[in-house]
């Protein structure tokens, strides 16, 4: 059952894909069209799914889902990377290489792979105080509270200098 995203609950379950270049408008239009689709018949065990998405900065998809009357399944989650995979293959996209980093510069997103945002610290272009996306949260309010953060304060802090 596709419900809008804003209303999901703070507790809510989210996914969170990234992809390795900007989506054009027409891939938007079309991602939003497929995933609504999908969701709207997601089931886990022929029990509908309360589930909603959102794009955000037309590089991340974001599924989130309510939990409190039906939960995901192993298959419910397999036919969702499924879907993932299929949508990948289609726009051209990376969408499942969790080894990557997303970060704002200069008023831009960048997207590196780990070992060139890691060389990126070590030369100083990267600081504490650079806003990386944390896609390890795993609720909507930690998606709301702690996706968008200083380095220092995510994962990423074990690749920076101390005192930098």
């Amino acid at each position: 059952m596709l419900v809008d995203f804003n209303s999901l609950s703070d507790s809510s379950r989210i996914w969170l894909y990234q992809s390795d270049q900007k989506f054009t408008e027409e891939q938007v239009a079309q991602l939003e069209k497929d995933i609504a689709t999908f969701l709207t018949s997601w089931t886990a065990h022929g029990a509908s799914l309360k589930a909603g998405f959102e794009i955000k900065y037309d590089r991340f998809i974001v599924i989130g889902l309510d939990q409190s009357e039906a939960a995901a399944t192993g298959c419910s989650i397999d036919s969702q990377v499924r879907f993932i995979i299929a949508q990948q293959e289609e726009l051209g996209v990376d969408l499942l290489d969790k080894m990557n980093v997303t970060y704002y510069q200069n008023d831009r997103i960048h997207y590196k792979t780990l070992l060139e945002f890691k060389k990126m610290v070590k030369d100083g272009a990267v600081s504490k105080n650079t806003i990386v996306f944390n896609n390890l949260v795993a609720n909507v309010g930690e998606y709301k509270t702690n996706w968008e953060i200083p380095a220092i304060d995510s994962w990423h802090s074990r690749f920076l200098k101390k005192g930098k």
